[in-house]
């Protein structure tokens, strides 16, 4: 991606500073969209032209995105993409077709306030053959270089032998990796979920 004059050339470290924890990287793995959907907002459990809502259990994602300082960075566009319920991604590498839900969206975004928030709906991740559930997150601005990780369920079995997951060192960093899906109930007394994940970058932008 290309990168704005001024911005940091250095990978993020490790530990941010004054003991926050900086969120650590991981792969964008092979399903990033060639091309992004024409309907890219932040609800990804309806699309613009199809009659029903997507298929799986429907969560409520929010978050903040920090600097090193844990001040809220503004203007950051925040990307999303994930496997429906069925397993599947929108992309042509995965060619089980006939099974792709045509109601889930499967990639959206979303730009950071000034309290440095984001949400989204989509829904509760589900594994597929060789991953435990998990939502890819892209961070792009032109304050710092674009950020990748992925995100899982706290708690997942499939968490202790995901090979992308074991990468990350045990301990706090990994933790930071993790979130918990709560239940509530919605107005159509159905059952749908809850789940935050602050994502803390290792930079100090220039605040002035």
């Amino acid at each position: 991606s290309c990168m704005a004059a001024g911005a940091m050339a250095s990978p993020f470290p490790v530990l941010a500073q004054q003991g926050f924890l900086a969120t650590p990287r991981q792969p964008e793995g092979p399903f990033y969209p060639l091309r992004l959907p024409d309907d890219q907002d932040n609800d990804l459990v309806r699309v613009k032209g199809e009659p029903g809502f997507a298929k799986g259990e429907i969560a409520h994602l929010s978050g903040r995105v920090l600097d090193a300082n844990a001040r809220p960075l503004h203007g950051v566009r925040v990307e999303i993409w994930q496997c429906d319920a069925n397993g599947h991604y929108h992309h042509p590498q995965d060619r089980i077709a006939k099974d792709r839900d045509p109601n889930f969206q499967g990639f959206g975004h979303f730009v950071t306030g000034p309290d440095g928030g984001y949400a989204f709906r989509t829904i509760k991740p589900v594994p597929y053959p060789g991953r435990t559930p998990h939502i890819h997150f892209k961070l792009k601005s032109t304050d710092f270089p674009e950020f990748v990780t992925q995100m899982y369920i706290a708690g997942h079995p499939g968490n202790a032998v995901d090979g992308l997951l074991a990468r990350v060192p045990q301990g706090s960093r990994r933790s930071s990796l993790m979130v918990n899906f709560l239940p509530i109930r919605a107005p159509s007394n159905a059952t749908e979920f809850t789940a935050r994940f602050d994502i803390v970058l290792g930079v100090t932008p220039n605040q002035a």
